[in-house]
């Protein structure tokens, strides 16, 4: 409803509004996108409007969806999985995605991966072998290495603060 509001107050229809998407009847000027764009922003909503951003966008999607919200991360390597998932070279996207957002898509997953193993930590129902092994990790060394390369903390010292926020809060 917000989008078509938007794109009302600056006179244009909206033929097609789909989760994402808007396919709009009259070609669109420049002034017409600025606004949109600004309105858009304000309301937090962002218009994706070359194929570039959209496609980074997409790789950024499979990338959390892989971490974030699958019980199991792939078996098959992360490069092979974003090629598949999306129908491009992984170089290409690699490539892409760096010119785009300013880092690799490793360092983006290997974020995310450290975001995860935050919150697995937090949980508190895994110890970290069984963390560095659900997050793929080769050992809980490695894990805690590039944790610690990342928060600049070790994941021990992590799950201690986390304890004592906790504590903290309960006090409260």
């Amino acid at each position: 409803m917000l989008v078509k509001e938007e794109l009302k107050k600056i006179g244009l229809h909206a033929v097609v509004i789909d989760l994402g998407k808007i396919e709009i009847m009259e070609d669109i000027s420049p002034h017409q996108h600025e606004l949109l764009k600004a309105n858009l922003m304000k309301a937090g909503l962002e218009l994706l409007d070359d194929r570039k951003s959209i496609l980074v966008d997409k790789i950024s999607k499979v990338i959390i969806e892989m971490i974030h919200y699958s019980d199991v991360l792939p078996k098959v390597n992360y490069s092979d999985y974003i090629s598949e998932k999306l129908g491009y070279n992984y170089t290409y996207l690699s490539n892409l995605f760096a010119e785009v957002k300013g880092t690799t898509i490793q360092q983006y997953i290997i974020t995310h991966k450290i975001e995860k193993v935050k919150e697995l930590i937090l949980y508190n129902e895994l110890n970290l072998t069984e963390i560095s092994y659900r997050m793929h990790y080769s050992s809980v060394a490695h894990l805690s290495n590039q944790f610690k390369k990342v928060t600049g903390l070790s994941p021990t010292f992590y799950k201690k603060l986390g304890v004592k926020r906790k504590l903290n809060l309960e006090d409260v």
